[in-house]
């Protein structure tokens, strides 16, 4: 796909062996996270084709074998890639469609509805809901770079938050985070005042077992079915997938994700 001011973007098209279902558009994590879930992302595109859905895996605009420099890339950039994304799956189906969000990857998805993206669904996986605090931990991770072990309580992000403020890029983790792609994310959030589809699923992973709600899932899960919201909230034991050290295999993950695909558009397919 040509997105003529900003070059040219990478996609993945999985088709369904039969009559499409309807579209999922896959949106993916940010940094490092993105590169850890590949194979995760992946893996439940091509579950969701097989259950019938059309299903488009899109790199960002610098990111992935997507064209761009990341240091002059900024949030809104990604949004309206989505845009792009929706519109070119919605020309491969005619059913409903559905926005996918992994961590990042959800909060980019509420941002791109609230400049009007329209879908008939939206699933959040393992969502962050918070760009403020996102960027925060991500400032952190630069800051403690130059820190030994033990020095957790030295981090201070203010250098970093100074050099954005004045316009610099500044160097984090091998990414050059540009001061439009950092104050982008950190003036998003999901809540209640969200643009979303009524329609939401939500499918997190927590480290208790039996799995048991942390009081920030309980809190936004409030606030959404508040708004008039119909919310399909599912918890599983599992690993924080996204940033361990070595890539997780996540065998009942596709299964999880049809089976709650099917039920969040119940009654439109």
């Amino acid at each position: 796909m040509d997105r003529a001011e900003a070059g040219r973007r990478f996609c993945t098209l999985l088709d369904p062996p039969a009559t499409s279902r309807g579209g999922v558009l896959i949106l993916p994590p940010f940094a490092e996270e993105a590169n850890k879930t590949r194979r995760a992302c992946m893996e439940v595109g091509r579950a969701c084709a097989a259950a019938g859905w059309t299903v488009l895996l899109g790199d960002l605009a610098a990111s992935g074998d997507s064209e761009g420099d990341f240091a002059t890339t900024g949030w809104q950039d990604w949004v309206a890639d989505v845009a792009a994304f929706s519109a070119c799956l919605r020309t491969e189906t005619d059913g409903p469609l559905v926005v996918l969000g992994l961590r990042l990857g959800a909060l980019l998805g509420a941002a791109a509805f609230d400049t009007g993206l329209v879908a008939d669904g939206f699933f959040m996986l393992c969502p962050v809901s918070s760009g403020k605090q996102a960027l925060t931990q991500f400032l952190r991770l630069g800051a403690a770079a130059d820190l030994g072990a033990g020095d957790a309580s030295k981090i201070d992000t203010r250098p970093l938050r100074a050099s954005l403020a004045v316009g610099d890029t500044v160097e984090i983790a091998g990414y050059a985070l540009s001061p439009a792609m950092a104050n982008g994310i950190e003036a998003c959030q999901i809540g209640a005042d969200n643009t979303l589809p009524k329609r939401v699923a939500w499918l997190d992973f927590v480290s208790s077992d039996p799995p048991v709600a942390t009081p920030a899932i309980e809190m936004l899960a409030a606030k959404l079915r508040g708004s008039g919201r119909t919310l399909d909230l599912r918890l599983v034991t599992g690993p924080a997938f996204w940033q361990t050290q070595e890539i997780e295999l996540l065998p009942d993950l596709p299964r999880q994700v049809t089976s709650q695909l099917v039920s969040l558009l119940e009654g439109l397919t």
